[in-house]
């Protein structure tokens, strides 16, 4: 398998389906890669369920879409056991969490305890019903949305529940000729019908191994824990980012890296895929919030006080 080849032919036809969108397209397959999940947290209407199953069509995948309301409970996302009566047993009846990618929608308008849920699934891709564990399919990849202006009926996402997204990103709104083209597109039918798997779940492992064999050297090593290390030293954060947020730094870089065509990370790597990394891993002091700073702002602030190794 030619790697570069297929990387290309993989981007390419998601991008059928989400037009002009071609970094957020490769930020959620490096996420995918990088064995983690995707926090989108955008406006309604800007393709970010299509952006998930545009994936799993492209990939083979199984895929699941969990629409989280308030009276959703922990067992319609895990599952139950059931009691059969021929055997005189007790069955596992297994939840919308079995999937390779799953579609978190609105994650924020279900309840703490259902949120929590998601947490065991998310950190060791298993899920444990009535005390038996079971594991989820390889890979697994959780795609969660939040719309960012509506509060009324929400319950924020604990900073516990977003240290396991791997990233967090926004889809943004699309340019003039890619809104036009969208219109065209869907004239006839949504494209969404008309792609085909470029390869299938064995092909996503293989690229999987072959970004995991990206080269980080020690400068960057550095490089990255510096960056890590001065968000909790800022005077504007609260709480800086754990070593997990070095571990997902790296790893995401790895991915980006080999999405490009290189087996090794740059600097640049590093500085493109902090501001997605590391704001949902920090919490502000209260007067940083009373002037209005957001955590996007302050990431850059550390990026520009941290040397650049050469």
């Amino acid at each position: 398998m030619d790697s570069r080849e297929t990387v290309r032919k993989l981007i390419d036809n998601i991008e059928q389906v989400i037009v002009g969108k071609r970094e957020p397209i490769k930020m959620c397959l490096a996420a995918l890669l990088s064995r983690g999940h995707c926090l989108i947290e955008d406006v309604p209407g800007l393709g970010k369920t299509m952006l998930a199953r545009a994936l799993s069509c492209s990939i083979s995948a199984k895929f699941h879409r969990i629409q989280f309301t308030p009276d959703l409970l922990p067992s319609d996302v895990t599952g139950v056991s059931v009691y059969n009566q021929k055997t005189g047993e007790f069955e596992p009846r297994t939840g919308p969490i079995f999937a390779n990618i799953v579609l978190a929608d609105e994650i924020n308008r279900t309840t703490p305890r259902t949120q929590a849920g998601l947490l065991e699934s998310m950190q060791e891709s298993r899920v444990t019903i009535d005390g038996v564990s079971y594991d989820l399919p390889d890979p697994f990849f959780v795609m969660a949305t939040e719309n960012p202006l509506e509060f009324h009926g929400t319950y924020p996402l604990p900073e516990a529940q977003l240290d396991r997204f791997l990233i967090q990103i926004s889809m943004g709104y699309p340019g003039r000729e890619e809104e036009a083209k969208i219109v065209k597109q869907q004239m006839k039918g949504h494209p969404i019908n008309k792609i085909s798997p470029v390869i299938d779940l064995d092909g996503v492992l293989f690229l999987r191994e072959q970004a995991e064999q990206v080269h980080v050297s020690d400068t960057l090593v550095g490089y990255i824990t510096e960056i890590v290390r001065a968000t909790r030293l800022h005077p504007d954060i609260r709480l800086g980012t754990s070593p997990r947020g070095s571990l997902a730094l790296m790893q995401i870089c790895r991915s980006i890296a080999f999405l490009e065509g290189r087996d090794f990370i740059l600097p640049e790597d590093v500085k493109k895929m902090a501001p997605f990394v590391l704001p949902h891993r920090i919490v502000l002091k209260n007067e940083a919030q009373v002037e209005g700073k957001d955590k996007k702002q302050v990431i850059q602030e550390v990026l520009h006080q941290v040397p650049v190794p050469l």
